[in-house]
C-alpha cells in the first residue's frame, strides 16, 4: 500500500468529457497512470496520449518533472508529444495554406515545451522551418509563426546555432534591414540575430556584416517599443561580443551617428518611463561606453614622459600669469614651479607627477583637470587663485581634490566594472551629454570648492568634505536628472546644511523603525556615553590649547596658552614663548578659579567681538568664545584655532559650569558611540568564547618591504 506522502489528489480534463478526480500514486509508472485515465473514458491507444498542465505554462508531464505536481493541480489529457510533432510536421508541408498557417501557429505555441521540441527536432522539423525562411514564399503571418516557432525550438539548446546556413542568416538579416517588412517579422528576426551573436564569434562576424548599423539606429526611432527593445538588445549583444578593436570602431560609428541623442529623444524623453528590459540595455550601453575610460584610469603617470610633464606644466601656467620663465635661472625657475605647484594643490610640489602615480584614477585625473582648465578657464583660474589667497590650512587643494573627486566619480559611475546581467541602474543624463565624465567633473569640482567653504574646512577635514561631496553627487544622480543643467541646479541646491538636515531626518526615521527594546537600550546607554564624552572634554582642557590674539593693527599677534588644572579647579593661562609648544602649568602665571566663572559667551555676544564689530569676518565669529568671572566685570576672550577646538572648549567649560554640552561635535560623537555600542550589544555571541585577556601581539616582521608608502599622496 502506497504511503500518504506519495499520493497527490488531482483533476484531469479532456474536451467533451467530464473531469476525472484521481489520487495519483507518484510511485506508479506514468504510462500506467495514463492507461487508467484512458480506460476511464474508454479511449483506445493510451500510447498516443500524454498529460500536461491545464493552466499557466502547459508543460508536458514526464517522469523527470512529475514530482512537481501538487495537490489540487488540474491536468489535461492531450496528444502525446511524439504524435503531436508528427501531425504538425505533416501539417506544415500541406498544400493547403490554411492548414499550413494553423500548424505553424500551433507549433509556435507548443515549441516552448522541451519534450515536444525534442520530438519535433528528431524529425528534422527545424530544417523544414529553415527551408521556409530561405525560400521566403509565404505570407507575413505564416513567416511570423515560422520564425517564432524556430526561435522557441532553438532556445532549448538541442541544436547548435552554428549549424545554420549562411543563406538563412542573410535572409534573417534582410528582414531586419528591410524598411517595409512586417513589424512582427522584424521583432522575431532581431531576437534570432541576438541569439546568434551570443552563441559564437563566427556568427557575430556574419551578423555584423549582414546587419547595417543605420537600420539598427532607425529601429530605435520607431514608436513600437518591442522593436526598440529588440534592436537595443541586438546592438548590446554586438558591442559585448566584439573584440576591443571592433568595439572601438562600432563606438566611433555610433558616436558619429549621435546614438545617445537618438536614445534620449526617442526612448527616454518621449516615453517618460522605460520598461525593465530596455532599462537593462540602457545600463549596458552606459557601462560599455564609460568603460573605455578604464585604460586611462588604470595607467599611472609616467614621470619620464615629456608629454605628460608638459601637460602638468600647462596646468600650472594656465593658473598663474608668470614672468617669462626662459629668462630665469634653473634654480629660480625650479623654485617658482615648486611654489606654484604647491598653490595648485599638489602634495609633492617638487615632483607633482608622483601624485598621479596611484591607480585608480591614474591619468584619468590628469585628463579631467586639463579638460576643466581648457573648457572653463575662468572657473579654473578663479578656483586656484581664490584658494591661493586663503590661509594655508583653509585652502582647498585643487590637485588633491581633483584626484580624489575623479576616483569618486569612477566609483559612482562604476567605470572599470563589467556590466551586470541584471543591472538596470542607468543615468538619463548619460544619454543627453557627450563627455559625461569630464562635464560631471567640471560641475562637481566647483561644487567641492563651494562645500569646502560652507563647511569652513581645513586640511584636516579633507576626507570629511569628500564624503559630503560624494553624498551630494549620489543623492542628486539618484533623482535621475535628464540633463547636465538640471544636475547642476539640483546638486548646488543640495548644500551642506541640506545634507545635515537629510541625515538628521533619516536618522530619526531609522530610530522610529527600531524595535521598542532597542530604543529602550539606547536611552539606557546615553548617560554612560555622555559621561564618557564629558571626561574626554575635561581631559582635553587639562592638556591645554594654544590660542592667538587678534589686533586691529595686524592679522597675527602674540600666542597664548590656556589649560585646566588636574583637579579641575583652576584655569591657568599666559603668553607663550616662541620656542615652546606645550608649556608646563607652572609657567602660566595667570589663573582664574572655576568657582568664580559666571558665564560662557560665544560668537557676536563675546566682548572682544563687540569691540571690533563690523571688522570680524564670519569665520572668526564662529570660533570666538569668552568666559566672564567675578561679578561679570571681567572676561577672558578666546579665538579657537579650529571649529573642533571651539567645540571641545565650549563643551568642557559647560561641564565645569554644570551645564549641558550642546556642540555639533558632541552630538555627532554621541551618535557614533551609541551606534557602535548598540551593535556590540546586539551581536549574537552565543557559544562564542570570549577570552579574559587580550591576545598576544605578534612579533614585528623582519622588514616592511610589503608596505606601500602613502605619505606622498595622502599628506
Amino acid at each position: 500500500m502506497p504511503q500518504q506522502k506519495d499520493i497527490v489528489k488531482i483533476a484531469i480534463q479532456m474536451p467533451g468529457a467530464y473531469p476525472q478526480l484521481i489520487q495519483l500514486d507518484q510511485k506508479k509508472p506514468l504510462s500506467a497512470v495514463i492507461k487508467e485515465v484512458c480506460d476511464g473514458w474508454n479511449l483506445p491507444g493510451p500510447d498516443n496520449y500524454a498529460l500536461q498542465y491545464a493552466d499557466g505554462v502547459q508543460t508536458y508531464i514526464t517522469e523527470s518533472n512529475r514530482l512537481d505536481i501538487k495537490n489540487g493541480c488540474i491536468l489535461r489529457l492531450t496528444k502525446a508529444p511524439g504524435r503531436c510533432a508528427e501531425d504538425l510536421y505533416k501539417g506544415i508541408q500541406s498544400l493547403d495554406v490554411g492548414v499550413r498557417c494553423d500548424s505553424l501557429k500551433q507549433l509556435a505555441g507548443v515549441s516552448t515545451d522541451v519534450t515536444f521540441a525534442q520530438e519535433f527536432i528528431s524529425r528534422d522539423g527545424h530544417l523544414l522551418l529553415v527551408k521556409i525562411v530561405e525560400d521566403s514564399n509565404e505570407s507575413a503571418v505564416i513567416m511570423t509563426h515560422t520564425l517564432t516557432g524556430f526561435m522557441e525550438l532553438m532556445d532549448h539548446g538541442i541544436v547548435s546555432w552554428e549549424n545554420l546556413s549562411s543563406v538563412f542568416i542573410e535572409k534573417i538579416a534582410s528582414f531586419v534591414n528591410a524598411k517595409a517588412t512586417d513589424a512582427s517579422i522584424q521583432q522575431v528576426s532581431l531576437d534570432i540575430l541576438e541569439s546568434m551573436v551570443q552563441s559564437s564569434h563566427s556568427l557575430f562576424l556574419q551578423v555584423k556584416q549582414g546587419v547595417t548599423m543605420e537600420r539598427l539606429i532607425a529601429h530605435l526611432q520607431v514608436t513600437n517599443q518591442q522593436i526598440q527593445t529588440k534592436a537595443m538588445a541586438l546592438l548590446m549583444a554586438l558591442l559585448q561580443t566584439a573584440g576591443d578593436s571592433d568595439r572601438q570602431d562600432m563606438f566611433a560609428f555610433l558616436n558619429k551617428k549621435n546614438l545617445r541623442q537618438y536614445i534620449y529623444k526617442n526612448i527616454i524623453h518621449s516615453s517618460g518611463s522605460v520598461q525593465d528590459e530596455m532599462a537593462h540595455y540602457l545600463y549596458v550601453l552606459q557601462s560599455l561606453t564609460l568603460n573605455h575610460l578604464e585604460p586611462r584610469m588604470r595607467t599611472p603617470l609616467d614621470c619620464y614622459s615629456q608629454e605628460q610633464r608638459d601637460i602638468l606644466h600647462g596646468l600650472r601656467q594656465a593658473a598663474f600669469e608668470t614672468e617669462s620663465e626662459n629668462s630665469l635661472s634653473h634654480e629660480r625657475r625650479r623654485s617658482l614651479c615648486a611654489k606654484e605647484f604647491k598653490k595648485l594643490g599638489f602634495s609633492n610640489n617638487s615632483n607633482p607627477g608622483q601624485d598621479l602615480v596611484r591607480t585608480p584614477p591614474g591619468l584619468l585625473a590628469l585628463d579631467t583637470m586639463c579638460y576643466f582648465a581648457t573648457r572653463y578657464p575662468d572657473a579654473y583660474s578663479r578656483f586656484v587663485l581664490e584658494n591661493s589667497s586663503r590661509e594655508d590650512k583653509h585652502e582647498c587643494p585643487f590637485a588633491r581634490s581633483s584626484i580624489q573627486l575623479t576616483l569618486i566619480l569612477c566609483e559612482i559611475l562604476r567605470i572599470g566594472e563589467p556590466p551586470s546581467e541584471t543591472g538596470s541602474d542607468y543615468h538619463p543624463i548619460f544619454f543627453s551629454q557627450d563627455r559625461l565624465m569630464d562635464e560631471l567633473f567640471c560641475v562637481c569640482i566647483q561644487l567641492l570648492n563651494k562645500t569646502w567653504k560652507e563647511m569652513r574646512a581645513t586640511q584636516e577635514d579633507f576626507d570629511k568634505v569628500m564624503q559630503v561631496v560624494r553624498e551630494q553627487i549620489t543623492r542628486t544622480l539618484s533623482s535621475k536628472p535628464t540633463s547636465l543643467e538640471l544636475f547642476k541646479n539640483k546638486v548646488n541646491a543640495l548644500n551642506y546644511s541640506e545634507i545635515l538636515k537629510l541625515r538628521q531626518t533619516e536618522r530619526l526615521h531609522q530610530e522610529e523603525t527600531l524595535a521598542p527594546p532597542v530604543l529602550e537600550l539606547k536611552e539606557r546607554l546615553k548617560p554612560e556615553l555622555l559621561e564618557l564624552i564629558r571626561q574626554q572634554r575635561l581631559n582635553r582642557l587639562c592638556q591645554g590649547t594654544m590660542f592667538r590674539k587678534i589686533s586691529s593693527r595686524r592679522r597675527q599677534d602674540k600666542l597664548w596658552y590656556c589649560r585646566l588644572s588636574p583637579n579641575h579647579k583652576m584655569l591657568h593661562y599666559g603668553d607663550l614663548e616662541e620656542d615652546m609648544d606645550n608649556p608646563p602649568i607652572e609657567t602660566l602665571q595667570e589663573k582664574i578659579p572655576i568657582a568664580d566663572i559666571k558665564g560662557l559667551l560665544t560668537g557676536k555676544d563675546c566682548p572682544h567681538m563687540k569691540e571690533n564689530k563690523g571688522k570680524q569676518n564670519k569665520e572668526v565669529l564662529d570660533l570666538a568664545f569668552s568666559i566672564t568671572y567675578d561679578v561679570e566685570e571681567y572676561s577672558l576672550n578666546f579665538i579657537a584655532p579650529s571649529r573642533t577646538d571651539f567645540c571641545l572648549w565650549t563643551d568642557g567649560l559647560s561641564v565645569l559650569l554644570g551645564r549641558e554640552m550642546s556642540s555639533e561635535s558632541m552630538r555627532s560623537e554621541l551618535e557614533i558611540l551609541l551606534s557602535m555600542e548598540i551593535k556590540l550589544r546586539l551581536l549574537d555571541l552565543e557559544n562564542v568564547p570570549i577570552p579574559d585577556s587580550a591576545p598576544v601581539v605578534p612579533k614585528p616582521p623582519s622588514n616592511y618591504n610589503f608596505c606601500y608608502d602613502f605619505s606622498q599622496t595622502e599628506q
